[in-house]
């Protein structure tokens, strides 16, 4: 979660190409502005890059943009997408999703988490026309984002019909594939994916709420030009609804692998982030190797929080280029294992 002020100097793949000092390794075609969802009149949409290379299927990396739930849009992770498809045999697809301020600031933590499944379901429901593989799926957020890649991984079988009601808590996801209930999906794991990257993630919004990210302590409500408010609307709170807030916590998921094993993950975080932590990600990571689930964890010494933002940013200190193209490298690394 990080102030949105971005100042960017490279606009578009030549632009970024020429400011990184490098030749793509293959061009790449970009479909921009996909619309794959209007939930409450709200226009959801997508860019997606693909390779201009010859190769019968691509294995598909999707992207969640950070923000605090609050703030940007997809175009943040622009740099990052184009940088990915280019350098890597992926087809990028990076998402939008409801931010809490959105539709007169009354959307709720749920209801983007349900953005999220959604766009993983019509990603495996289209991406066979863009040339991709609907059966080899990764998903990657920062900071918030992180937090929806991580919660598709883990509510993908938590989901109803009804969504967030009842005793149950579940999830209707935003996009369903035709003629199938979220109670189809969840019964045949349809939103499974084969890998996760999450990078400086927020894992516990209980505890986040209870630190006062719903009051004006959290400048991100400010920056929004929301006012603040709960994240399930009036009359939830930490002390009335605790179950809500666990319920889309990842913290609160991690199973045994003797009982679902999940897919390769790929945790990382910066030694200088001040919102999530390396100790707030090593902890995630610890659970994780508790209860022998696969798990790689990194520690980028240096660097601080959003460091995978386009462009040139005051609150990073930096640019694209030096912050971020290291960290890619690994992803390819560690998604080239599970893909190849």
């Amino acid at each position: 979660m990080y102030k949105s002020s971005v100042v960017a100097y490279c606009f578009g793949l030549i632009g970024l190409l020429v400011c990184m000092g490098v030749q793509a390794e293959h061009p790449i075609k970009s479909f921009k502005d996909i619309q794959w969802a209007e939930p409450k009149g709200f226009k959801l949409t997508a860019d997606i890059y693909v390779p201009e290379i010859k190769k019968k299927n691509f294995p598909v990396l999707i992207i969640f943009h950070g923000g605090g739930w609050l703030l940007n849009s997809k175009s943040i992770m622009t740099d990052m997408s184009q940088y990915m498809a280019s350098n890597a045999e992926l087809i990028v697809v990076n998402m939008n999703y409801r931010l809490l301020a959105d539709v007169n600031n009354t959307t709720t933590a749920n209801e983007i988490v349900e953005d999220a499944l959604g766009a993983v379901l019509w990603v495996k429901d289209h991406i066979r026309q863009y040339g991709g593989n609907p059966k080899q799926i990764a998903i990657t957020g920062d900071s918030a984002g992180g937090h929806l890649a991580s919660m598709v991984m883990f509510a993908g079988r938590s989901l109803e019909s009804d969504g967030f009601a009842g005793d149950t808590l579940g999830f209707k996801p935003t996009y369903l594939p035709k003629n199938k209930t979220a109670e189809q999906i969840a019964k045949k794991d349809g939103a499974r994916v084969q890998a996760v990257i999450l990078s400086y993630t927020a894992f516990d919004l209980l505890g986040a709420a209870k630190n006062g990210f719903e009051t004006s302590q959290n400048m991100f409500w400010k920056w929004a030009n929301a006012t603040p408010r709960g994240l399930f609307g009036a009359g939830i709170t930490t002390e009335s609804h605790a179950d809500f807030y666990k319920a889309v916590s990842p913290i609160n998921y991690i199973p045994d692998s003797k009982k679902y094993k999940l897919p390769p993950q790929l945790v990382h975080v910066g030694s200088l982030d001040g919102l999530t932590t390396p100790q707030v990600a090593g902890h995630y990571v610890d659970l994780l190797k508790q209860h022998n689930q696969p798990v790689e964890f990194k520690v980028y010494e240096g660097k601080g929080h959003g460091f995978l933002d386009s462009g040139c940013n005051d609150y990073t200190g930096g640019c694209f280029k030096d912050l971020a193209i290291p960290t890619l490298k690994d992803m390819i690394v560690f998604l080239d294992k599970i893909f190849k």
